[in-house]
């Protein structure tokens, strides 16, 4: 007959067992007889002797089962640590972590209130709180908390009253460089074995200026050379040639080339039929056009092996055109809970 797994006894029925095979060491028996006896391993039967010799008949009661009922955080705690969560970084508090880990909310609940607990139970925590793993957006030190609201609660709104009035449009314009070597996505392969992608070795680029409008309007432009004064011009001509007769309020960041003398220039000349307004300093986030960014490196750059330049560019401008005959898409850009502010 086959014996029972002591660990499948009753807690009551576990604390008698050790008892009796600490009570038969104590007689007189060895711990090798007390461990045929009892159908236990002779290492158990040591380290309950060793116990009970070391902190007495308390080590050998039985211990409560499961998890705990209620989290052994109270109501003050627990403000502190979501607190701690939702308005710093684990840095700012001297922890050796940059983001908000279960590593970093358990070494910061045992350094502030001695409570330590398992990683499992950190997560367990974080679920019945309502937190989930997240990808971070970035912000800027140098950005303006207070530029930012009075752009978002007076001049924003003010700029779309204006465009009402005079039946203007509102672009959100920027620019970015590809590169040949980006990847995006994920591919299957056997665990253990990093998928490989053959491609060239020879890395190369080009650069695309864009602007988008919440109707779906998408303009844009690829080129070769570097990002400057007499590009931006080039661009702001085709965008006025784009809406004709109507005038256009053209929103950036505020990049060298955008405030140059060349770039001035032509906005002063051209006052009646396009507008400079600028966002806040370092607030990206704010820019819908940051979003095409995103598609077009995710969704053309990224998931394609061009080998040359010429044609990772005639791959840039299909996929640019392919978008400028969905508006839909290009509406959702303004979807996103930073950029919702600018879909009115």
């Amino acid at each position: 007959m086959r014996s029972q797994d002591a660990r499948s006894l009753s807690s009551e029925a576990q604390e008698a067992l050790r008892r009796k095979a600490v009570h038969a060491v104590l007689s007189g028996k060895t711990r090798v007889e007390c461990a045929g006896i009892f159908d236990v391993t002779r290492q158990t039967v040591d380290k309950w002797v060793n116990r009970y010799l070391q902190y007495g008949e308390q080590s050998l009661q039985a211990k409560p089962r499961g998890r705990p009922e209620k989290s052994t955080l109270g109501p003050k705690q627990l403000g502190i640590v979501l607190g701690a969560i939702e308005d710093k970084c684990p840095d700012q508090l001297k922890l050796p972590f940059y983001l908000w880990t279960r590593e970093a909310i358990q070494q910061f609940v045992a350094r502030r209130f001695g409570i330590d607990r398992s990683l499992w139970t950190i997560g367990r925590w974080l679920t019945v709180w309502g937190f989930t793993p997240q990808k971070p957006r970035r912000r800027a030190f140098e950005q303006k908390s207070e530029e930012v609201r009075r752009w978002l609660r007076i001049e924003h709104p003010r700029l779309v009253a204006r465009a009402k009035r005079e039946k203007a449009r509102i672009y959100w314009g920027d620019e970015m460089g590809l590169r040949s070597d980006h990847a995006a996505g994920r591919s299957y392969s056997r665990r253990g074995h990093t998928p490989v992608i053959p491609g060239t070795g020879k890395r190369f680029r080009c650069n695309m200026i864009s602007a988008v409008a919440n109707r779906g309007e998408l303009c844009f432009m690829v080129f070769k050379t570097g990002f400057s004064a007499p590009v931006m011009v080039k661009f702001l001509k085709r965008l006025i040639l784009h809406r004709g007769r109507q005038r256009v309020y053209f929103i950036i960041d505020q990049h060298p080339v955008h405030k140059s003398v060349i770039v001035t220039r032509f906005f002063e000349h051209h006052a009646d039929h396009i507008e400079r307004i600028y966002l806040p300093s370092y607030s990206p986030e704010l820019n819908p056009d940051e979003f095409l960014n995103q598609d077009v490196k995710s969704n053309s750059v990224g998931r394609n092996r061009p080998r040359s330049q010429e044609e990772m560019i005639k791959s840039v401008r299909r996929y640019l055109h392919s978008r400028q005959r969905q508006p839909k898409i290009v509406q959702r850009y303004f979807h996103a809970d930073s950029v919702r502010y600018a879909a009115l």
